[in-house]
């Protein structure tokens, strides 16, 4: 267990885990260094928006936002958005990412992720007749309607006793 599951787990005691997690985020260094933050995190962690803001730590040589900075303000929050929307019996990666830079920044860009309550069914569903599935979740990093750049997150999901039973038997034919 991370320490980061470690804090959510005693954390989520005392505050709602939609508070946990914008200011988990919010504080994290790691995330902290996309120049992003976390603005806004509905109570059932269904919906979280993000505000990248264009300033002298994330500007390139062209003086628009690093897209290092638009890819690392998205990369974290699908999944572990997915983690927290399925609970502790589902095994969440990440598996991979496509960006596609659609217009140069100069100006501060936003982004929301949303997973629905359908979306959620349709993904246990599947995982009672598949056991591990991967699915894409498709992020725009815009500014008034205008789309600047676009993110394409391929999530691999799993029963968390499938991906431990497959796990074994990899350990067991390596050995």
């Amino acid at each position: 267990m991370s320490i980061y599951q470690k804090l959510i787990k005693i954390g989520s005691r005392y505050f709602g885990l939609a508070t946990l997690f914008k200011v988990g985020f919010n504080l994290a260094p790691m995330y902290q260094r996309s120049t992003a933050r976390v603005s806004y995190v509905s109570e059932d962690l269904k919906l979280v928006k993000i505000k990248l803001p264009i300033n002298y730590k994330n500007r390139n040589y062209m003086n628009t936002i690093f897209g290092g900075s638009m890819f690392a303000a998205v990369d974290p929050i699908p999944m572990l958005q997915l983690v927290n929307l399925l609970g502790e019996d589902y095994i969440v990666w990440d598996k991979s990412a496509e960006i596609y830079f659609r217009r140069p920044a100069h100006v501060d860009l936003y982004a929301e992720f949303r997973f629905s309550e359908e979306e959620l069914v349709s993904i246990k569903n599947r995982l009672t007749l598949e056991n591990e599935i991967d699915i894409v979740k498709h992020t725009q990093l815009c500014h008034d309607d205008v789309v600047y750049c676009e993110i394409y997150k391929t999530l691999y999901v799993s029963t968390k006793a499938f991906y431990q039973q497959k796990r074994k038997n990899k350990t067991t034919a390596a050995t």
